[in-house]
């Protein structure tokens, strides 16, 4: 079992005991670490040159897969030892997430891209079959996104626990969309930000759905924030307030043994504004009762993390879990105290981040304008 952590990849790791082994997906390649005793080392570097969008581990079939922005997705069926490219069939579309999950027994690993397309693989990722009906919904002429080539890309995917035709894509710009025919055709949930972030149905309350969508570009009469709906996306509500010291809400879990445990992590301001600013100002937040109440997280994290953290992972056992939080200057953090404490694997690593958003950040002026 691997931890995967990345901007658009794979959120949980659940098994028996705690997984000593974390994959991270930066600009630079996957970088990987293994656990030994309390302190987390530095092994190989995985693909380099390539900028990970996506990690996922198959556990099925024990396959991991990698997708990167300069349209790619790699393969790896010995653990990290060697990777082949699998995305015959996708042709020249940046992956911004993957995912997985069995259907009829069998795993069928899905892709997200920009342009907003989904495809989907039933033989771990040789071959890939588009599902058209994500683009024909109503308005999907309107999908954009703020920075150039201003085109709406599928940032997450999630499925129903029990039922595999239930699907839920987040499109950057366009909206939460949800399928109930495993994909063939979608309709747009309504009465929420469409500046959709994440999704997610969690295992052990599929009565629930999960968005983030950010305050920072939309009216207060509009649902954004960390959001949750109990009617599949009929109508939500927010459960972070207006003033949420984290405006640009981004990747977030809730607990796979208790739904009252919340995390969410992101930026104060939107992207547009971390150049003048020279920061993101991010932070992470923890809520024990459902979302009413939320704490900051602080022990041991910087008193101002100026990059943003696009990258969250947890790693849940029995009796235990576990956190990690990968940022835009390429720091990892961990916490194994319910976000308590937090200790730094590594600084300074290729940064973990959608896109460019690293280079809103960049100390590097020349970067900064390229």
């Amino acid at each position: 079992m691997f931890v995967c952590l990345s901007p658009g990849g794979q959120l949980l790791t659940n098994g028996e005991t705690q997984t000593d082994k974390l994959l991270v997906g930066t600009v630079d390649g996957i970088f990987s670490f293994q656990k030994n005793g309390g302190a987390w080392a530095q092994q190989a570097t995985m693909v380099p040159g390539k900028h990970f969008s996506s990690i996922i581990f198959e556990p099925t079939t024990k396959t991991l897969f990698g997708g990167t922005y300069s349209c790619e997705i790699f393969a790896s069926s010995d653990l990290g030892k060697s990777w082949e490219r699998r995305d015959k069939g996708i042709g020249e579309k940046e992956i911004y997430s993957l995912a997985s999950q069995l259907v009829n027994g069998k795993p069928r690993i899905y892709a997200g891209t920009q342009p907003a397309h989904l495809y989907f693989s039933d033989d771990l990722g040789k071959s890939w079959t588009e599902l058209p009906g994500l683009r024909q919904v109503p308005g999907v002429e309107k999908w954009t996104f703020p920075g150039e080539p201003h085109l709406a890309h599928a940032k997450s995917i999630t499925f129903h626990p029990k039922d595999p035709n239930i699907i839920y894509v987040a499109v950057e710009v366009g909206g939460f969309l949800r399928s109930t025919d495993g994909g063939q055709t979608w309709t747009t949930v309504d009465n929420i930000n469409p500046d959709a972030h994440r999704v997610l149905v969690p295992a052990n309350d599929p009565t629930k759905l999960y968005g983030t969508a950010p305050t920072t570009n939309c009216g207060p009469e509009t649902p954004a924030g960390f959001c949750v709906s109990s009617d599949g996306g009929a109508s939500w509500t927010s459960m972070t307030p207006r003033d949420f010291r984290i405006g640009y809400v981004d990747p977030f879990f809730v607990h796979p043994k208790d739904p009252n445990l919340l995390f969410v992590a992101g930026a104060k301001t939107g992207p547009g504004t971390w150049r003048k600013l020279h920061t993101a100002d991010a932070r992470i937040a923890r809520s024990r009762d459902g979302g009413k109440n939320w704490d900051i997280l602080n022990g041991g994290l910087p008193d101002h993390i100026r990059a943003n953290i696009e990258g969250m992972a947890m790693d849940a056992w029995n009796g235990g879990y576990a956190i990690f939080a990968g940022t835009t200057d390429g720091d990892v953090f961990y916490s194994n105290d319910e976000g308590e404490h937090w200790q730094t694997i590594v600084k300074g690593i290729g940064a973990v981040s959608k896109s460019h958003h690293y280079v809103n950040l960049s100390l590097d002026e020349q970067a900064a304008h390229h």
